[in-house]
């Protein structure tokens, strides 16, 4: 087998599903298995695996277990050469994979590949390329300098050499997963990539970033962006520093204290109201825009069963949604209309009966349950 892609998932049900989708797409040429975990959601996450997708494996633990664990078992039970540890709030494109399985197979040495990132509105997700968090690097990024270093200068759209990627993508030999001893247990969520990227290259491997091929990560579906999350994250900065570099009392002391301080005044963002004055429902089906039309309460709602006709339809992309139908239009040509930032953006996954989208990176996303939960097609 080529390809084991693993999903952990925690209480995003629709998410999971959107994603799961977007995957078998871009599986259906590929001897390839998927592998969900689920970290003993509240939601009916599972209920949903089993009644939608009985075919795929799926790992229900009984507690959460945290990030690192939960990806190790899976591995453990993966059959691939190749293994791809992906967030449930990400979209891939049909040629992610093949793309990235091209690439990896011609490179020499590769330890991870990662890809471009963009979150619900287009905007680009730096951390898909990152520099190896030195004390000195991590202070700054603590104190908020903008030109810390931490985020790799190769540019967003080409292939280059990294250090650190982030692991709501990340693609690799399973071989090089099991040598590097594969997530650190040790941490319970965030600082598990950096550790996995930074044992990878201190084992002689080199980490690579693609910017040839997009995915979409929501972001914000997995954690909120609040004092907690902040407090896990520098909690897991301060781990990552112990672990790797020498002490050193004044990088200790400030990488410490903002563990200890930001916490107290990191603040969730807060979410603009949007004034949506038109929206542009791209889909050949009638009765999926009537549906969606009815979801929206829309006043101002065109149908669009034309890419040219879509992009003369955009007046004010402050004020306008746009949403895709993945079963008329393809994911990577989704995507790459996401790329152009026209307007807020909800997608409707091939064979579902919600659209989904998000905003900001820092917030939650948005679920919009279809009338009657019936299919458009």
């Amino acid at each position: 087998m080529k390809l084991s892609v693993i999903i952990l998932n925690y209480n995003v049900r629709y998410f999971l599903e959107a994603c799961i989708r977007s995957v078998q797409a871009a599986i259906t040429n590929l001897d390839a298995e998927i592998i969900v975990v689920d970290n003993n959601s509240p939601d009916d996450s599972c209920d949903m695996m089993r009644n939608t997708f009985p075919e795929i494996q799926l790992i229900a633990n009984k507690e959460n277990v945290g990030f690192a664990k939960a990806n190790n078992q899976a591995v453990k039970v993966a059959k691939g050469e190749y293994v791809c540890i992906l967030n449930p709030d990400t979209i891939v494109a049909e040629d992610t994979f093949t793309q990235l399985l091209q690439f990896a197979d011609a490179t020499e040495n590769l330890g991870s590949v990662g890809c471009k990132l963009i979150d619900g509105s287009g905007t680009f997700l730096p951390e898909s390329k990152r520099n190896i968090p030195t004390p000195m690097v991590s202070v700054k990024k603590i104190l908020g300098n903008k030109n810390s270093g931490y985020y790799s200068e190769v540019h967003k759209n080409e292939i280059g050499k990294v250090d650190i990627l982030v692991g709501a993508f990340m693609l690799m030999k399973r071989d090089v997963y099991t040598v590097v001893g594969g997530f650190d247990e040790d941490y319970f969520m965030y600082g598990e990539d950096i550790d996995l990227s930074y044992k990878i290259k201190k084992a002689g491997f080199q980490n690579y970033y693609c910017g040839k091929t997009t995915v979409i990560h929501y972001k914000g579906e997995s954690t909120l962006k609040d004092k907690t999350y902040a407090k896990r994250f520098y909690g897991a900065m301060q781990l990552f520093y112990k672990k790797h570099f020498k002490r050193n009392l004044v990088y200790d002391f400030a990488v410490t204290l903002g563990a200890k301080l930001i916490p107290l005044v990191s603040k969730p963002e807060k979410q603009v109201p949007k004034n949506i004055k038109k929206h542009i429902i791209v889909s050949n089906s009638a009765e999926c825009f009537k549906q969606i039309s009815e979801v929206c309460a829309a006043k101002n709602c065109v149908q669009v069963e034309n890419l040219d006709h879509f992009f003369r339809q955009i007046e004010d992309k402050n004020h306008t949604e746009i949403i895709l139908d993945t079963n008329f239009v393809d994911l990577k040509s989704s995507i790459q209309i996401f790329e152009k930032q026209l307007g807020y953006y909800k997608i409707l996954p091939k064979s579902s009966t919600f659209i989904v989208g998000s905003d900001s990176s820092k917030n939650r996303g948005e679920i919009q349950l279809l009338g009657e939960s019936k299919h458009c097609y």
